[in-house]
């Protein structure tokens, strides 16, 4: 895939949609440029996740139905399949 973007006056480089999509760049990403031979190599940089981070999650209020705990689970995989 071959993607090109423009170096603004700041040094600022919008990276196009379909690249964030393919590298899987979200909000919050740290990216690494490894700059060797006259190009550079980008790597993502994502913070691990833990079970702490959801620590008390579904624990204010009255709590959530089975439904609702697996339209979350759903959500935070990405997709709709009621049954995956």
């Amino acid at each position: 895939m071959e993607q090109r973007a423009r170096v603004t006056s700041k040094g600022q480089v919008t990276i196009p949609k379909d690249v964030r999509a393919a590298l899987g760049v979200k909000e919050g990403d740290t990216l690494v440029f490894e700059v060797e031979n006259g190009g550079a190599r980008v790597s993502v940089i994502r913070k691990p996740v833990s079970f702490a981070d959801y620590e008390g999650a579904w624990r204010e209020g009255e709590g959530m139905t089975w439904e609702e705990i697996n339209a979350e689970i759903r959500e935070c995989r990405g997709h709709d399949d009621p049954n995956g």
